[in-house]
């Protein structure tokens, strides 16, 4: 059963404590200034609650606090500066507020999800190398994406995504040799660099629909070896599927729907054979796109094939003989 109510003051008499996970409740109100008090605090959780007012500025004084989560709640106004003075913590997770201001750097993982935080990501915020974990989407960021994001080598997880940062996605996100994750989709970012994926061992997803990027996609983008996940759905890419996907042996979904995507020719038809070759596929999502020629029989090797849509095309497909595939009509 949840717990629910205020705070009370006398929480500020608990001055051994030096860890507070009260998350998932329903508590409400506004957090007691005589918690101030409690400068053991090292662990502070009170996501999922129902807590209001601005966050409390007395939190730059736990000059020992190491972890503090605060998403899911009703805070509001801006995130105080004295966060910024607290060298010890390494997780700040803020998301799902309705916070302003400035955005805190020198955090190893950072959750600001979901506020409302306006004009551009500042380049400071990529002058320290110990940020890992970065989350800033759901909220109003403008402009282009800071070159300066290649400082961080340690970043594994960067999710931008839902703002409104234009421009081209610049070269140096790719040059992160430990990044594992990145989400760029619904911005109106235009352009993608043409060496991406040179630098990139490590990345297993890569989330760039919704955007404004047109042209061919990049044959290097075959070189991410771990990719597991590759949305790109709902830009103006046009151009073939190049044959190299094959070497993706590691692809579990494939969202390519409502582009421009056309056959190399309509012998060969506009999925290369070399599809089949991704025997780890689960979800295979083309739909939408101007589309020829025959569904190559190797997709009959996807064994692992969950989800496969191909509407609104120009397709044309032999029932398949065995696999996933072999209810599939042409009708």
């Amino acid at each position: 059963m949840a717990l629910t109510g205020r705070i009370p003051p006398d929480f500020g008499n608990l001055t051994f404590f030096v860890s507070l996970d009260l998350h998932s409740n329903n508590f409400y109100g506004n957090l007691p200034r005589e918690m101030a008090r409690l400068r053991r605090l090292r662990f502070v959780k009170l996501s999922f609650n129902n807590f209001s007012g601005e966050v409390p500025s007395w939190f730059g004084d736990l000059h020992q606090l190491e972890v503090l989560t605060l998403s899911n709640n009703s805070f509001s106004g801006s995130i105080p500066s004295l966060l910024l003075n607290i060298s010890t913590i390494q997780i700040l997770a803020l998301t799902y507020n309705s916070l302003e201001g400035q955005i805190p750097k020198e955090i190893e993982n950072l959750r600001l999800a979901g506020n409302k935080l306006i004009s551009s990501i500042p380049p400071p915020l990529f002058n320290a190398s110990m940020l890992v974990t970065l989350y800033l989407y759901n909220n109003f960021l403008q402009g282009n994406i800071p070159e300066e994001i290649e400082k961080h080598q340690n970043l594994k997880d960067l999710a931008i995504q839902s703002n409104r940062l234009t421009g081209s996605i610049p070269a140096s996100i790719f040059n992160i040799s430990e990044i594992e994750s990145i989400a760029l989709f619904d911005n109106a970012s235009e352009k993608l660099p043409p060496d991406m994926c040179d630098g990139l061992p490590m990345l297993e997803e890569l989330y760039l629909s919704f955007n404004k990027l047109c042209g061919y996609m990049p044959l290097i983008l075959s070189n991410c070896s771990k990719l597991q996940t590759l949305y790109l759905s709902a830009n103006e890419f046009d151009g073939p599927i190049y044959s190299e996907i094959g070497q993706l042996s590691n692809l579990k979904n494939l969202y390519r729907e409502s582009n421009h995507f056309e056959g190399r020719n309509n012998i060969i038809g506009f999925l290369p054979r070399e599809v089949g070759d991704l025997t780890k596929l689960q979800i295979l999502q083309v739909n939408e796109n101007m589309l020829t020629g025959l569904i190559p029989k190797t997709l009959e090797k996807l064994q692992n094939l969950k989800y496969f849509n191909i509407s609104f095309n120009k397709l044309v497909a032999d029932t398949p003989s065995g696999g996933p595939l072999q209810n599939l009509s042409s009708q």
